[in-house]
């Protein structure tokens, strides 16, 4: 195999940005093992990943001893499993075999990783100095890892989800002007792009002239109340990203080597945990609140792609206004004649309610008033004996039964049965 350039790996496996922790510490490490280590195929994408779970695996092993020679074994073994974490994703974008197994293999392994090294290192500590703050600050670090990782899980679905609204009204837009311009092909049609996507490929440039230098394509700057109130982000944001480093400075990678590396090489675990569980709270914090800015301009850029269309948000339905609990006020449909009618061929499972009994109530006649006389015995009659049915002693010719309904304020005598009936 020819011999790699390490300018060429470099430019074809390194994020254009990325945490300055891996942009300073790893990616030099990182890009000149995998120069060795991608000329043997059966090194792996998923076999680098395993191996940078062992590794970290090992250095719990040496947090959990406490002591200062085992805290700094276990910091430099955690530090080349983040190294070895680097490199499976930089060997899959140079061989082109990376999969998405691999992907959530690197993700999982990843959360494992720190779940046993947070566990270790602080019940280390609590071991051999009987300090409970260790236990609190060990679920402290599990917590906020996780949480960092599914909000920002989270809040990256959003976007897309946002993005991909968009994207839709405008396909539906422009199929429309299509269809009413039958000249005009898909490709000379107008697309939408997105600020964040032109100021990722030219972080140098300004947001106006990119916009203008989009020509007639349509741009979408869902980040447009952020920069306008914090006018100076973008300069910083500039000069950061000249050295590929990502303005969120404290994310959940500095968060880890903080605690895992720095913290056990100065001996200040407690300190090193807290202070770096506040940074990232306020670094989160900020994304939350860019994120909120976001879905605002995503709100009225829809509102722009929609004018022929008034939003109907904030409104209660008209028809809840009126109902059926209301007094003099006409009876209104609830529903579509559709949903209130249903077809056999609708629903298999439906059936209709039974019909109802029509049968009208008849009075008794005037001779066997008052109502039920005839269950009770007349004159030579007996009541039934214990063992007796109540009909062998009535006569044969009283057939009535009881109506189906009584008549309203009337009252029905209880049956006197025995046991056994």
């Amino acid at each position: 195999m020819a011999k790699l350039s390490l300018r060429a790996v470099q430019k074809l496996t390194c994020k254009k940005r990325d945490a300055w922790w891996t942009v300073v510490l790893v990616d030099p490490v990182a890009t000149r093992m995998l120069i060795v280590m991608a000329r043997f195929n059966f090194i792996t994408p998923n076999r680098v990943t395993w191996a940078a779970l062992f590794v970290g695996l090992g250095s719990a092993g040496f947090f959990l001893k406490g002591d200062t020679q085992s805290l700094i074994i276990g910091a430099a073994l955690y530090h080349l499993s983040f190294i070895l974490d680097c490199i499976d994703g930089k060997l899959a974008r140079l061989k082109g075999n990376g999969t998405v197994f691999g992907g959530w293999l690197d993700y999982v392994f990843d959360r494992i990783r720190v779940l046993f090294c947070a566990l270790a290192l602080m019940g280390g500590q609590y071991l051999r100095n009987g300090d409970e703050r260790f236990l609190l600050a060990a679920l402290m670090v599990v917590f906020l890892d996780m949480l960092r990782y599914v909000d920002a899980l989270q809040i990256y679905k959003m976007r897309m989800s946002m993005r991909a609204k968009i994207e839709k009204v405008t396909k539906e837009q422009r199929d429309a002007e299509e269809a009413a311009e039958a000249s005009r092909t898909e490709d000379e049609a107008p697309k939408v792009q997105f600020m964040e996507d032109l100021l990722r490929e030219n972080p140098e440039a300004e947001a106006e002239l990119l916009k203008q230098q989009a020509g007639t394509a349509q741009v979408v700057d869902l980040h447009a109340q952020f920069r306008h109130r914090f006018p100076w982000y973008l300069r910083v944001r500039q000069a950061l990203l000249r050295s590929r480093i990502r303005p969120h400075l404290i994310s959940g990678i500095e968060f880890q080597m903080f605690i895992f590396i720095v913290g056990p090489l100065i001996g200040q675990i407690l300190m090193t945990a807290l202070v770096s569980a506040v940074l990232m709270g306020i670094f989160e914090l900020i994304i939350m609140y860019k994120f909120w800015l976001s879905t605002r301009d995503f709100t009225t850029v829809m509102a722009e792609l929609n004018e022929a269309a008034p939003s109907a948000a904030g409104s209660i339905a008209p028809h809840l206004h009126r109902g059926r609990h209301r007094r003099g006020v006409p009876e209104q449909v609830l529903a579509d004649a559709e949903l209130l009618n249903p077809q056999p061929e609708d629903d298999p499972g439906f059936q209709p309610y039974p019909q109802p009994y029509t049968q009208t109530y008849e009075p008794p006649a005037r001779n066997e008033w008052p109502p039920y006389a005839h269950e009770f015995p007349q004159q030579g009659e007996r009541f039934p004996q214990p063992g007796e049915r109540a009909f062998d002693h009535q006569p044969q010719t009283r057939t009535q039964g009881r109506p189906m309904y009584a008549v309203p304020h009337t009252h029905q005598p209880q049956q006197h049965g025995y046991p056994g009936e």
